[in-house]
């Protein structure tokens, strides 16, 4: 399965994955680099991988927004959804986590995605993929 591929207002990509095997193939392949990895606070979520280097706020945002869109805590609260960011440096596998769980060897940047901003993005974004 692919994953789900976005293009950012700047041009930037951005992948996320659609399931558990799918969000592990895509964190392996990011995993140990410096690449901005997101995921919600809860579970439910695609990991996002900002596909360049060095990722300017406003593109970390606007990546956050659509993985909050793409979670399970929007799709069942419809309330403000907090997202993870972290480096693809801070996460690792260990042999008895379930598919689709990393653990974080650091905290992660907590960014608070809004309501109204994941409303604004869905509605400019009717096209599900």
């Amino acid at each position: 399965m692919k994953p789900r591929e976005f293009k950012l207002k700047s041009g930037t990509d951005i992948i996320l994955g659609k399931n558990s095997e799918n969000n592990d193939e895509i964190v392996k392949e990011y995993c140990g680099k410096k690449n901005i990895l997101l995921h919600t606070a809860k579970p439910g979520s695609p990991f996002c991988i900002i596909k360049r280097l060095n990722p300017s706020k406003e593109e970390i945002k606007e990546s956050a927004i659509i993985c909050a869109s793409k979670s399970q805590d929007w799709r069942d609260n419809k309330k403000d959804v907090i997202v993870h960011s972290f480096s693809g440096k801070d996460v690792n596998k260990r042999e008895d986590m379930k598919s689709g769980t990393w653990a974080l060897k650091s905290k992660p940047k907590l960014i608070k995605v809004k309501k109204r901003e994941i409303e604004e993005w869905v509605k400019k974004n009717k096209k599900e993929d």
